[in-house]
């Protein structure tokens, strides 16, 4: 039987120019770990298209945490970024499947 792990998974899509940032804040708000991959598409604020030396490029930062880890994360990327920024976070709940197994 495989046994997962309840938690919350936390998404970010934002400009490139805040990944330095981010990195720093999700280690000292108490993320574990992340991922950080390139992103493009359209919204509310326009068109993104990715392109590689692109001043315009987003990126999409995924945690795995708990909840209280990532609403932390989000209180936090709002007051500090999402003024200046286009930004969107948003909020999924997660079954990981735990890497050791316990006997039956």
């Amino acid at each position: 039987m495989l046994n997962y792990q309840f938690c919350k998974l936390l998404t970010i899509v934002t400009e490139s120019a805040l990944e330095p940032h981010l990195k720093r804040d999700l280690e000292r708000l108490g993320a574990d770990g992340y991922t950080i991959v390139d992103a493009r598409g359209k919204g509310h604020r326009g068109s993104r298209d990715g392109s590689w030396g692109n001043a315009s490029t987003n990126i999409r930062v995924e945690v795995i945490c708990d909840a209280e880890t990532a609403n932390a994360i989000a209180a936090h990327c709002k007051e500090a970024y999402s003024d200046n920024y286009g930004m969107i976070v948003f909020l999924r709940d997660a079954q990981v499947l735990q890497e050791h197994e316990g006997e039956d």
